[in-house]
């Protein structure tokens, strides 16, 4: 009996650690409580040209949000060019849900058609470059509505913490 403490002892650590990790201890996966407030004093989209987004040591050089719920990127206002739709809403409204109490599984594809559960979404052609490191077929997002670009939602990498504005295509 005194040799199964041992080897029980170490898998329950291994498990502990595993299990604090998925769920944010240690400053691991968080999911924001609620997407961008509308932005109020915009930063000139010409100065987003060439920007970077590594605002503190360790953060990543995309779009993110601090664990105290602040949206780094989320700055430009509604009348930024790179998020400009002609046609808004085209393909219809997500309808699944928003907000960390809906996170979403990928399923496939890549940033010009990813789909989870039947919904379908496109990466905006601007944020292409920050969603390199996704897993089209595993990571876990989370939808918010953007408060400031009509026809755009924001898909929350839940593993990464960063995020990119997105286009609902349907079901």
């Amino acid at each position: 009996m005194k040799k199964l403490i041992g080897p029980l002892a170490i898998c329950f650590l291994l498990s502990y650690a595993v299990f604090a990790q998925r769920h944010g201890v240690g400053g691991a996966a968080h999911i924001p409580a609620h997407g961008p407030a509308p932005v109020h004093n915009p930063r000139p989209a010409a100065a987003a040209e060439n920007r970077h987004y590594n605002d503190k040591s360790g953060h990543p050089d995309a779009p993110h949000v601090h664990t105290n719920g602040k949206w780094i990127g989320h700055d430009t206002g509604p009348n930024d060019p790179h998020y400009h739709l002609d046609h808004p809403w085209e393909h219809g409204h997500f309808t699944g849900g928003f907000g960390r109490g809906h996170v979403w599984h990928l399923a496939g594809g890549g940033p010009n058609r990813f789909w989870f559960n039947g919904f379908y979404f496109s990466v905006a052609p601007y944020d292409i470059g920050f969603c390199n490191d996704w897993l089209w077929d595993s990571d876990e997002i989370v939808i918010y509505e953007d408060p400031d670009h009509v026809g755009w939602y924001l898909a929350y990498n839940v593993r990464l913490g960063t995020y990119v504005h997105v286009m609902y295509l349907g079901t």
